[in-house]
């Protein structure tokens, strides 16, 4: 939520409707959303027997989130656009800011919700 709404007062949720052939707002947020969760759920899968600490768990996360910038918007999403593979400018330099702020909180939260299960491995 907090990454969609840094996209939202960017502009950029209607870029992410176009991945579905829309420019909705609201077809913009359900896709980041879906994405999101999907991406959250792979985290947990892939490094959840690694978020020991609160600190490692927020370097997994930012560490997540700067892969997935370089696969979703320097790689997938241009291609699905017809864009320039790769180009890192203002606005790709800003999505890494949001994938690593994404990343961190994902980690937190879930090194917060395993503790909280009692799930230790």
């Amino acid at each position: 939520m907090v990454f969609g709404m840094l996209m939202q007062m960017m502009g950029m949720i209607p870029m992410v409707a176009s991945l579905v052939g829309s420019d909705s707002i609201a077809v913009g947020w359900f896709v980041h959303l879906l994405i999101s969760a999907v991406f959250g759920v792979a985290f947990v899968l892939v490094v959840g027997r690694r978020l020991g600490s609160l600190r490692a768990a927020a370097g997994l996360g930012a560490a997540y989130g700067m892969v997935l910038w370089v696969v979703g918007p320097l790689l997938l999403m241009p291609a699905k656009l017809g864009m320039p593979l790769g180009q890192i400018n203002a606005t790709a330099v800003q999505s890494l800011m949001g994938h690593i702020l994404y990343g961190v909180i994902l980690g937190l939260v879930a090194a917060r919700l395993r503790r909280r299960t009692g799930r230790t491995g």
